[in-house]
C-alpha cells in the first residue's frame, strides 16, 4: 500500500487495519472488520456470526430482548439494542460497523413492511461509502424450477414469499449508490440440529412417522449451515456489487428420501405421514407453498466466482445412522 493511503475499511478496534493469519510457512495478508449482524441469535445468523469470529472479525448484533443481550455477551459478541422494527437502530448500527449483514427475519404479518424497512436503514446508512451489505434471501422466489437452474433464472415467487423478490431489487440497485450489495439465496438449509430437516426428524420422534406435505416426489436442494456461513465469509470479502449468489451443493434430492432418512435418525424406522397442502395449510399456514415447490438449484457460480469450497456431508449422509456411516 502507497505511503499516505487509506486503509478500505474502519471503525474496528483493530482500526480497520490488516493483520497476518499464519498458513505454514506463508502469510496472508486480510483484514478485520467490524460487520453489523442482524438474526446473529437465530440459525443462520449464529452460524455466520461464528465463521465472522473465527475470521477475526468483530460482531456487532442487533439484539432485540435481554435475553438476547445475554446470549450475544456469551459469544464475546457486541450487542447493539434495537429491532427491525426500528429503522433508525438499524441504520445506527450498521453505520457503526464496516459492513452489514442481514440475517434476521420476523415471522408476523408484518415481516416484508419490516425486512423492506431494515433494507432500506442499511442501504440509506451505506450510500457512497463503498461498504458492503448482504442481504439474506432464499430460493423460494425461484418457485419451480428447471434442473440445474441458477442465478440467471427468472423468479417466479411462491407467494409466501413474493415481497422478497422486490427487496432484492432494491439491495441490488443500492450498487449504484456505490453500497457493496449482495443478494445471497440458501437451499434448504440443515445441520446443528435445526432447519426443515430437524422439522422430519422432530415429528417422527413425536408422532412415529415424519410428516411431508404432498406426495414428496418433489425435490430440494440443500446446503449445511456452516458451509453456507463460510459463503456469507467470502461475499463480504470479495464479493462484486450487485452480486446474486445461491447457496447450494450438491444433487437435488426427492423430500420423500430426505423424510424417509430423517425418520430413520429419528428411531421412526423410516416411516412417513403424507398430508395433502390444502389440510396442511389449516396449521402450517402459507408456508406450505414453499414446501411443495419442485427445485433443483446450483450453486456452481459461488464456487467459481468466490471459490467457496462447500465440506459437509450430503444431508442424507447427515441422516445416516452413525453405524451405516462407517
Amino acid at each position: 500500500m502507497q505511503k499516505g493511503a487509506k486503509w478500505p475499511f474502519r471503525g474496528s478496534k483493530w482500526g480497520g487495519k490488516p493483520f497476518r493469519r499464519g498458513v505454514g510457512r506463508r502469510f496472508i495478508m486480510e483484514f478485520r472488520m467490524k460487520v453489523f449482524l442482524t438474526g446473529a441469535t437465530g440459525y443462520i445468523g449464529s452460524a455466520v456470526a461464528d465463521a465472522l469470529l473465527a475470521a477475526g472479525h468483530e460482531v456487532l448484533a442487533l439484539a432485540r430482548s435481554n435475553e438476547n443481550v445475554k446470549r450475544l455477551a456469551e459469544k464475546l459478541i457486541q450487542p447493539w439494542r434495537g429491532d427491525l422494527y426500528n429503522p433508525e437502530t438499524v441504520a445506527t448500527g450498521a453505520g457503526a460497523a464496516d459492513g452489514a449483514i442481514h440475517c434476521a427475519f420476523t415471522t408476523d404479518a408484518n415481516a416484508p413492511l419490516a425486512d423492506r424497512a431494515a433494507a432500506e436503514a442499511i442501504l440509506d446508512a451505506y450510500a457512497g461509502s463503498g461498504r458492503p451489505f448482504i442481504y439474506t434471501s432464499g430460493v423460494w422466489v425461484m418457485g419451480n424450477t428447471s434442473k440445474d437452474a441458477d442465478e440467471t433464472a427468472p423468479l417466479a415467487p411462491a407467494p409466501v414469499v413474493e415481497w422478497r423478490a422486490g427487496v432484492e431489487k432494491l439491495v441490488l440497485a443500492g450498487a449504484a449508490r456505490n453500497v457493496r450489495t449482495v443478494v445471497i439465496r440458501p437451499a434448504v438449509v440443515y445441520g446443528r440440529g435445526g432447519g426443515l430437516v430437524n422439522g422430519f426428524e422432530r415429528s417422527a420422534r413425536e408422532n412415529g412417522a415424519a410428516l411431508i406435505v404432498g406426495n414428496g416426489e418433489n425435490h430440494w436442494t440443500f446446503v449445511h449451515v456452516d458451509d453456507l456461513a463460510g459463503l456469507y465469509l467470502l461475499a463480504l470479502e470479495k464479493a462484486p456489487p450487485g452480486t446474486v449468489l445461491i447457496a447450494a451443493n450438491g444433487d437435488p434430492v426427492r423430500v420423500r428420501d430426505v423424510a424417509e432418512a430423517a425418520s430413520r435418525a429419528a428411531g421412526a424406522g423410516g416411516r412417513i405421514h403424507m398430508v395433502l397442502a390444502d389440510e396442511a395449510f389449516l396449521t402450517m399456514g402459507p408456508s406450505v407453498e414453499g414446501l411443495v415447490l419442485d427445485q433443483r438449484i446450483s450453486g456452481r457460480r459461488a464456487q467459481e466466482l468466490l471459490g467457496w469450497k462447500p465440506r459437509h456431508r450430503s444431508v442424507l449422509d447427515e441422516l445416516r445412522p452413525a453405524e451405516e456411516a462407517e
